[in-house]
């Protein structure tokens, strides 16, 4: 009998290592035939069969499911909130803080704060961790080179103090590039790691599942230490945060509640 779809997502996720079915189903069906259009593949067998035998189309069709739009300070009013207010905030309670950029894509969010920690003068004060499910991104985050758009929205002053501009490209100084560790994460799939006083996770959960989206935002709870914060996208506000133990503090962050302070 030849595949159904429903198989074909199983067998592609055991492929991919991503479980599809946590994915929301509209958008995910629209990227999965948008390719088997674009190949003329007639049906399911065949499209495995070419993910399984062609290394080439199969980054395709991986790129294809994993949305990696990153750009330097993307909104910038979240990125002077964490700048004047929120991170030197953390560096007055403690010597050293511990950041997560969940889904780093690129690695733009990540070395945008780096560059602020660096610019606060305590980038040796933090230890910043960027993870992603796609390592051919990692492997260009660890680049750090730019195309003019990515860096659109970063000052001036700043593009100008930590890149050397080279044939059109932004290539990121190495004093920012190694205060960011890179790590390969599948964040439906994998644990989590803990103890982060900043959590940034953003314009990722809302390709997601509403189930999936919830048992994320709880596992972020646990990963933050108490009084942590958690900064998400602008289309991605938590609408059931209290429930999941947090205080917002202002658009698109929010703060985890000690158990005895609910």
């Amino acid at each position: 009998m030849p595949l159904s779809y429903e198989e074909f997502k199983e067998q592609a996720s055991l492929l991919c290592g991503i479980d599809l079915s946590l994915y929301k189903s509209q958008q995910l069906d629209r990227r999965i035939n948008s390719l088997m259009n674009l190949w003329q593949v007639e049906n399911y067998d065949e499209y495995l069969r070419i993910l399984k035998t062609d290394p080439q189309r199969f980054q395709v069709f991986l790129k294809k499911l994993t949305i990696n739009v990153s750009e330097f300070f993307r909104n910038p009013e979240c990125y002077f909130f964490l700048w004047e207010t929120l991170i030197p905030e953390l560096l007055e309670e403690q010597p050293k803080i511990k950041i997560w950029s969940a889904g780093c894509a690129t690695g733009a969010e990540p070395y945008s704060v780096a560059i602020i920690l660096k610019e606060l003068k305590a980038l040796h004060r933090a230890e910043i961790l960027a993870t992603d499910v796609d390592a051919a991104v990692l492997k260009r985050a660890r680049e750090g080179v730019y195309s003019p758009n990515e860096v659109k929205s970063l000052p001036q002053e700043l593009l100008v103090r930590y890149f050397r501009e080279e044939k059109g490209f932004y290539h990121l100084l190495p004093e920012i590039k190694t205060g960011v560790n890179f790590e390969r994460h599948n964040l439906l799939l994998d644990p989590f790691p803990t103890g982060f006083d900043l959590i940034l996770c953003r314009n990722v959960v809302i390709y997601f599942a509403e189930e999936a989206k919830s048992d994320l935002y709880y596992k972020f709870h646990r990963s933050l230490r108490n009084g942590g914060y958690l900064m998400v996208g602008g289309t991605e506000p938590l609408l059931g945060y209290k429930q999941l133990g947090f205080e917002t503090i202002r658009y698109s962050f929010y703060k985890k509640v000690a158990a005895e302070d609910l």
